[in-house]
Order: structure tokens, then sequence, then C-alpha cells
């Protein structure tokens, strides 16, 4: 049986941003949840719709600017309307088109859960 070669430096290097990716993901994940009942999915969903400063962000260009699948971020958006947290409307030149809102309440969500946020991402992005 012939021995695998030694992983180069791109691949050492592939995998350890994986394995900081997956550090990051699960303690974001677990401190959003635990302190403030949204997952991370949910988050990053808040956080790209007030970051685009638009009051409607239309799906599909959302979906263009989230690292989440169509169908992961369909559920996010989901999950979020059901909690209150944003509306979804469709917008009245492209019946197609839906556009995603945030709430007041999804509004004091992102406020609360924001600091928690960059604070797991400080402590463990230099870690």
């Amino acid at each position: 049986m012939s021995k695998a070669p030694a992983p180069s430096a791109l691949v050492e290097e592939w995998r350890q941003l994986l394995d900081r990716h997956a550090v990051v993901s699960c303690a974001l994940e677990k401190a959003l949840q635990d302190q403030h009942g949204i997952g991370l999915s949910e988050f990053e969903t808040l956080d790209r719709v007030v970051d685009a400063n638009c009051g409607k962000y239309r799906m599909a260009d959302l979906a263009g600017d989230i690292h989440l699948s169509q169908s992961a971020l369909s559920r996010a958006i989901t999950r979020l309307e059901k909690d209150g947290l944003v509306e979804r409307s469709a917008c009245a030149d492209d019946r197609r088109s839906v556009f995603v809102c945030l709430t007041p309440r999804g509004r004091q969500v992102y406020d609360a859960a924001l600091p928690t946020h960059r604070a797991v991402l400080e402590g463990t992005w230099g870690a």
C-alpha cells in the first residue's frame, strides 16, 4: 500500500481556514442562541438587511450577498418572519420579486444581539 503524499502548503492553509471558520461559527451560534434565541443564519440575515440600509431588501439581492443557499436563506427568512422580526412583501413592479424588511421587533433583537456577535468575533478571531 502506498503512502499518501503530505498535504501541500495550500491544502494546509485551506484546512486551517476551515478549522477557524468552524470554531468561530460554532461559538457565534451558541452565544446568539443562548443569549438572544436566534441562530447564526438568522443573525447574518438581519445583519445584511440592516447593512443594506434601504428599508426593503430584494430577496434575490440578499441571496447574492449572503453565504447561504437559496433554500437555507428562505428557511431563515421564514423563521424570522414567524418570530415577527422581518416581513415579506411583493414588489408592485415585478410580482416575482419579494422584499424583506426589518420590523421594529427585528431591530430590537438585532440591536441586542449585535454586541454579542461582535464580542464573540473579537474573542475567537484573535485567538
